[in-house]
């Protein structure tokens, strides 16, 4: 499973770049909002730092002007990792399988049900993501989240969609395992789970024994 990071703060995609494992970037008007600077800037700027999918998201409903800025924003940024990520939504679908038909990566979000996902398969979706934190919150559940993603896979199986699924809304550090074993193709990741990742309490302990000896104490 490959490893995305969820944010828009050019700080965060550059050191956790540095990490090495971070193979795209998954961006929000949320997000976007937090870094207070113009979605076009944000993206350039990610495209000198990680070479992978990027996704950068339309604001517009309405399938027409939807498509325009999808378009513009291909345009602008002229780089063959972007990503247009589009709603779970009728606009969003014809939007989505016009571009995939145009050859530019898409990327259908707020995808809570396996029929939303059927429908931005076939329209060609290069990306689906499912959210798993706001599944379990929603059917107060800690595994809804995971099977999810797990009917979704199976979907795929069956038919044959080229579709990668995309573990959304990732909360916690165990929500990176139940993505893997359900079958996520990617996670992605805010900043601060990617960096829990590496923790463990007998990691800590471990390491303090092997200082400790090394040392001769």
């Amino acid at each position: 499973m490959k490893l995305f990071i969820d944010t828009a703060i050019t700080e965060e995609i550059r050191e956790a770049a540095s990490y090495g494992i971070i193979s795209g970037v998954t961006t929000n008007p949320s997000l976007l909002a937090k870094s207070g600077r113009k979605l076009e800037d944000v993206i350039e700027e990610i495209t000198t730092l990680v070479n992978g999918p990027i996704s950068a998201e339309v604001t517009e409903a309405d399938a027409d002007t939807m498509y325009n800025q999808a378009k513009q924003i291909v345009k602008e940024i002229n780089n063959e990792n972007i990503t247009i990520k589009l709603p779970m939504t009728i606009d969003g679908i014809k939007v989505c399988k016009k571009l995939s038909s145009e050859g530019i990566k898409t990327n259908v979000t707020l995808i809570f049900s396996v029929p939303q996902a059927i429908l931005a398969m076939e329209a060609g979706a290069t990306f689906i993501s499912p959210f798993m934190g706001r599944m379990d919150d929603r059917y107060d559940s800690h595994d809804a989240g995971y099977n999810l993603i797990e009917e979704i896979d199976e979907v795929r199986r069956i038919y044959g969609y080229k579709s990668k699924i995309i573990a959304a809304s990732i909360r916690n550090v165990e929500h990176v395992k139940e993505a893997a074993l359900a079958g996520a193709d990617i996670a992605t990741i805010p900043f601060k789970v990617i960096k829990q990742m590496y923790e463990h309490p007998l990691t800590t302990s471990g390491l303090a024994t092997f200082k400790k000896d090394a040392e001769g104490k």
